[in-house]
């Protein structure tokens, strides 16, 4: 079965995170840039977790936002 992607926003922080399963110790983070960070495990070297940086002020800028990955997405019966 694949994980299902979670949302969480912590405001005071201002992050976004994108979660298929609970950040852990050993995940390797490696910055995407446009203050995006990746969290990897590090056999597969799949990204599991990703923190988008000053969400809100993203809201307002015009220009769209992109992330740097490839993504499957379907419905989860």
């Amino acid at each position: 079965m694949e994980a299902k992607l979670s949302f969480r926003y912590d405001r005071e922080a201002d992050i976004l995170y994108i979660d298929k399963c609970p950040p852990y110790l050993e995940q390797e983070s490696e910055e995407l840039g446009d203050d995006v960070i990746a969290r990897l495990n590090l056999d597969t070297g799949e990204i599991e977790n990703l923190e988008v940086l000053f969400f809100s002020t993203r809201l307002l800028r015009s220009d769209l936002f992109q992330v740097p990955i490839a993504a499957t997405l379907r419905l989860v019966g």
